[in-house]
């Protein structure tokens, strides 16, 4: 096991996926000075607060310090103590935790002259095991304004960027190694082999394989639930689905699963669930709360506001139908990795609290809340789907998010806003179909700005609404490229959607990477 000790930065769970791509576990914990807190959205072990004791116990192969938005030279700032780097185990500092490692054992870091974010070239300097096989000048992806200016004893200088004199350097005789950059990102070319040379260097077994987690988590799963009577919020998509079989395996007839039609899923889509799952004994149930919903998210049109009010009113229908079915104990939701950090975790930053996580109200009546999938990226979900038998269709589908159609509709969400989008989207997937890339992009739809435009159309002034299509290419969600579609394919969509929903008289292609944008729009 490789144990992540996280200070807050935004691509820490990164950190933990390049690891378990390498078949190596990983647990991420938030470091505490000398005692052990409790965050009331940790669960399950995520992101525990652990001390030096606790670290010692765990006996990880290695450690990995993250990055965060923090100044090692502030005297608030969470630093490591000393005593990890002689615990005889191989440790990895990136960014902050490159300029902490450095800082607490004699080196010196201050705010750079110039600050660095964003693709630089790195130059190796000197050979490196952490750098076996790289080569010699890359690009790497950075983002700091302090930066290390001495090293201390015994460490040495192995790699520069031109803003960055040190951007790396080490110990080899205590196998201590800081960075600079973030080979956590897809941005930084090398960063997947750095990754795999400290695995070597910590002398990890690569025998963590999905199969074997999904045998553990469903004799987890029995264990903790014995005979209680499980609820399964099932929205059709990728992670419910595999967390609703996931269930069905531990606890059987004790396990029911409820669809929710909040009247924010895309065009045709509670037909399309129904029928995926008519073959699947799991006590299926669906309930119709468009109407509801609706009134709840009237006048609203601050994102997070909408998220929460979607998170809580999903948790008042599983509420109900538990009373009408009777007592239940636990309610499962298809949480993953990336929705837990972008909810916020720990010191990191909240980007959008997902209603299954920073959207749930602070009172939910249910025993607890289980969610078995909370430590996987999302393919890592779909190769426990098919570990778990489900059929390609259903592990295979586009991702769709929980609050639905309402984070795709900026503004206040109306009956005719969401049949805009609906509409809009679904000549975008079928077109995107019918050219033959949908396999090539890991998510794309269309979204409905709050911008009116002035447009002409038939000879006359027309005053609607620019829909903006999405497309990107990515793993695992946490960083992600726009896509390059061919033009003549969107001058297609563009002119049909144009044509077909009324309302629309402008279409827009939306061309950034994540970051700085996310791949919703809110």
């Amino acid at each position: 096991m490789i144990l992540v000790l996280d200070f807050g930065g935004q691509y820490n769970q990164l950190i933990a996926r390049r690891v378990r791509e390498n078949h190596v576990y990983c647990e991420v914990h938030t470091l505490t000075d000398g005692k052990i807190s409790a965050d009331k959205n940790v669960k399950s072990g995520l992101g525990t607060a652990i001390n030096f004791n606790a670290i010692k116990n765990l006996k990880p192969e290695g450690i990995i310090l993250t990055g965060g938005p923090q100044s090692v030279y502030n005297p608030n700032s969470s630093l490591p103590p000393a005593e990890i780097f002689n615990l005889g185990v191989p440790v990895l500092g990136i960014c902050y935790g490159a300029q902490a490692m450095i800082h607490v054992l004699g080196g010196q870091v201050k705010k750079s002259d110039v600050d660095e974010y964003g693709k630089t070239l790195l130059e190796i300097a000197e050979a490196s095991k952490l750098f076996t096989g790289v080569e010699k000048n890359s690009v790497v992806w950075m983002s700091h304004a302090d930066r290390i200016f001495d090293l201390p004893k015994d460490f040495i200088l192995t790699a520069r960027s031109e803003n960055c004199p040190i951007a790396a350097a080490e110990n080899s005789a205590k196998n201590l190694f800081a960075v600079q950059f973030h080979p956590e990102v897809l941005h930084t070319v090398e960063g997947k082999k750095i990754f795999s040379n400290f695995v070597d260097i910590c002398g990890c077994q690569r025998d963590w394989k999905m199969d074997t987690f999904v045998v553990d988590a469903v004799a987890e799963l029995k264990k903790k639930i014995g005979n209680g009577k499980v609820l399964c919020a099932l929205s059709g998509g990728v992670d419910s689905s595999v967390a609703a079989v996931m269930l069905s395996k531990a606890v059987g007839k004790n396990l029911t699963c409820v669809f929710v039609d909040h009247g924010l899923l895309r065009k045709n889509e509670v037909a399309e669930v129904e029928t995926a799952f008519e073959n699947y004994d799991l006590n299926f149930i669906r309930i119709d709360a468009a109407e509801r919903f609706l009134s709840k998210l009237k006048g609203v049109t601050d994102p997070e506001r909408k998220r929460k009010i979607i998170g809580e009113e999903f948790i008042r229908v599983f509420e109900e139908v538990a009373k009408k079915i009777g007592a239940v104990d636990f309610l499962v939701q298809g949480t993953i990795y990336p929705d837990v950090i972008e909810s916020g975790l720990g010191k990191s930053a909240v980007i959008k609290s997902h209603h299954n996580v920073g959207g749930l109200p602070d009172f939910v009546d249910f025993k607890e809340i289980i969610e078995p999938l909370r430590l996987l990226f999302k393919d890592e979900v779909r190769e426990a789907g098919r570990q778990l038998g489900l059929p390609e269709n259903i592990v295979s589908r586009q991702p769709f998010p929980g609050p639905g159609l309402g984070i795709r509709i900026i503004g206040e969400v109306t009956a005719n806003k969401i049949k805009i989008v609906q509409d809009a989207d679904a000549i975008y997937r079928e077109e995107i179909f019918k050219a033959g890339i949908a396999p090539q992009l890991a998510q794309y739809f269309a979204a409905l700005t709050n911008m009116r435009s002035v447009g002409v159309m038939g000879d006359g002034r027309t005053y609607d609404y620019a829909i903006v299509l999405r497309a990107v290419l990515t793993s695992d969600f946490m960083t992600a490229e726009a896509a390059q579609i061919d033009w003549q394919i969107l001058n297609v969509i563009a002119n049909r959607i144009v044509n077909e929903v009324k309302g629309v008289n402008r279409v827009l292609y939306d061309c950034t990477s994540k970051p700085p944008a996310t791949i919703e729009f809110e």
